[in-house]
């Protein structure tokens, strides 16, 4: 792997014919035994460091500088870069560059190697990087960049040879923040006993104080029974922490599901991989610009609402790229045909191309970089069209129509095609389901699904498109199938615990969850997820503001995630109960 940066010019190219030709040169830099003829000029111009040399730290007629520590192959990059400000960097040469370019006071240099650096980064080497660029080399920026790489892939990490090099100190760094990604806290425990179990005698001293960075209350009884409490590396002082843990998971389990907000420091939540937006929607007899984002590890939702947007239901939602998109809808007076772009980092909104068609009752998803519009209702008719938008284009192109017309339908994406299940045709509600293959820009039916289901949701999940709630010409549905496109047929699995139609659905850490609707009386808050491991639901915190066409998205990757998230030091602590011995008489 390499690369070459290069802003090369015409004058550039006559100086450096000038030094190959060792014409007009006026300074030899040695460098491990070898010569390189200079000119003194070209050098100041370059960086501080070989200005205060030739200017300050000898007499002006010296012409030989010997300069230790730097090998002739580096210091030949550096001079090519001094006169074609042009840069050849490499995997086996970066380290070393970055170094030299350092010493020489060269932030050109530094900063090409830095970017080259962030781009090679790999589980396997990133532990190496990281320190070497706090011992050898420091460079803050980058070290924390490769930091934050380290937390946010610490499951494969963990497993590398590099992580056994770590100091106590520095593995302490790791596992004690908020920031670290882990799906289970039983990978954090497993990180520590490998590390310590490689030098056991020199490291098992610090084995007691990581124990107590894992949030123990996040493991679930049985591991602790069957894997923590076995080792003998648990004994003495980590029985205590133990003991608490218990205490603590049996506390939380009572009090569920009310158990909004509420912690403690052996359960406190590391933030989540990623974020649910539930964003618009339809509330009080009209159309929110409400947004809220739901922290699944707190199991806590929080008001982000920008109110620079205006109001927008029966609209699509997508994450793509950095920015929230917001396509089509409704607000009581227009049916939408534009699109509006959020910048989560930034908090700002502007608007995009239009699509073709008005849609409301949208159905939207991500195709290989682009985004999907589908059917819905222009407010006359229900649409078979479809149509595509690329971001880096800013333009939207129409596809093949679907074989039904759909509103109120919803699609996702599988094994590179795009699903969309049931909806309305404008007299009925739909029990068909079809296909689009890009490759051939063609729709296809697919096995219809067990139940009519319009103001449905669909996702893909565990393999599957899941097709979830809706109604069905008479009533609002809590009925759950699951359609495996290796067979082309639909199972049906665990019912919701709420009927609800047009509602928001999306996957976050391995789990699907569903977000308000309406219920076939009332727009509902209440939200609700689904394991597929075991084949159930479970109620989960409600938002605060009631509504039904309401769209979701997961953001996820962003710089500013805490923004987002609800703040671990503002959660109430959930204080662990002591035992106290009681008197047997009667108190009354």
């Amino acid at each position: 792997m390499s690369d070459k940066v290069q802003h090369p010019n015409e004058q550039d190219s006559v100086y450096n014919q000038l030094r190959l030709a060792g014409k007009l040169t006026d300074a030899v830099i040695i460098a491990e035994g070898v010569g390189f003829p200079v000119h003194k000029i070209i050098l100041c111009n370059c960086t501080p460091y070989f200005c205060e040399l030739f200017t300050r730290s000898c007499s002006l007629d010296q012409e030989i500088f010997h300069i230790p520590g730097i090998s002739a192959e580096v210091m030949g990059l550096i001079l090519d870069y001094a006169y074609t400000n042009s840069l050849t960097i490499t995997a086996g040469n970066v380290q070393q560059l970055l170094l030299t370019a350092n010493l020489l006071c060269a932030p050109e240099v530094v900063h090409a190697c830095c970017i080259f650096i962030e781009d090679l980064i790999h589980p396997d080497n990133c532990i190496g990087m990281w320190r070497y660029t706090t011992t050898v080399c420091p460079q803050p920026v980058l070290h924390y960049k490769i930091y934050c790489y380290i937390l946010k892939h610490f499951e494969a990490v963990f497993l590398c040879e590099e992580f056994l090099l770590l100091s106590a100190g520095e593995l302490t760094d790791i596992i004690e923040t908020d920031n670290l990604i882990v799906k289970t806290e039983r990978t954090v425990y497993e990180a520590i006993l490998r590390w310590t179990s490689h030098a056991l005698e020199e490291r098992q001293a610090h084995f007691p104080s990581l124990f107590s960075k894992i949030r123990l209350a996040l493991l679930d009884v049985d591991y602790i029974r069957d894997k923590v409490l076995p080792s003998t590396l648990t004994q003495g002082p980590c029985l205590s922490l133990l003991s608490e843990a218990t205490k603590t998971i049996t506390q939380l389990l009572s009090i569920r599901p009310y158990l909004t907000g509420v912690c403690n420091p052996l359960a406190r939540p590391r933030l989540p991989t990623g974020i649910l937006l539930a964003i618009g929607g339809w509330s009080g007899g009209g159309p929110t610009n409400g947004i809220e984002a739901y922290d699944v590890r707190a199991d806590c939702w929080i008001n982000v609402t920008n109110n620079t947007e205006r109001p927008r239901a029966y609209h699509g939602t997508i994450f793509l790229n950095n920015f929230v998109y917001c396509i089509g809808g409704f607000d009581r007076l227009e049916h939408f045909n534009s699109v509006r772009k959020f910048d989560p980092i930034k908090g700002n909104w502007h608007e995009v191309a239009p699509m073709y068609y008005q849609r409301c009752y949208v159905s939207v998803t991500v195709l290989n970089g682009c985004i999907y519009a589908i059917g819905g209702y222009d407010g006359h008719m229900r649409l078979s069209t479809a149509e595509y938008y690329r971001p880096e284009l800013n333009q939207w192109t129409l596809i093949a129509p679907m074989q039904e017309q759909r509103s109120d339908a919803n699609c996702t994406t599988l094994n590179n095609k795009i699903y969309i299940c049931g909806g309305f045709n404008g007299h009925d509600c739909l029990q068909t389901a079809e296909y689009y293959s890009p490759e051939t820009n063609q729709w296809t039916m697919i096995s219809p699904m067990n139940s009519q289901r319009s103001g449905i949701g669909v996702v893909a999940y565990a393999g599957h498109v899941y097709a979830v709630g809706g109604f069905d010409g008479n009533s609002r549905l809590r009925s759950v199938e699951a359609y495996n496109p290796e067979t082309n047929a639909w199972t049906n699995v665990a019912s919701m615990i709420t009927t609800r139609s047009n509602f928001g659905i999306e996957v976050v850490e391995d789990r699907l969850f569903v977000v308000g609707g309406f219920n076939g009386f009332t727009t509902s808050y209440h939200v609700e997820c689904y394991d597929a491991t075991r084949n159930e639901w479970l109620e989960v915190c409600g938002m605060g503001i009631f509504r039904s066409a309401v769209s979701c998205c997961v953001i996820a990757g962003l710089p500013n995630m805490p923004e987002y998230v609800v703040p671990r030091d503002a959660l109430p602590l959930l204080p662990i109960e002591e035992d106290h011995e009681t008197d047997s008489g009667d108190s009354s």
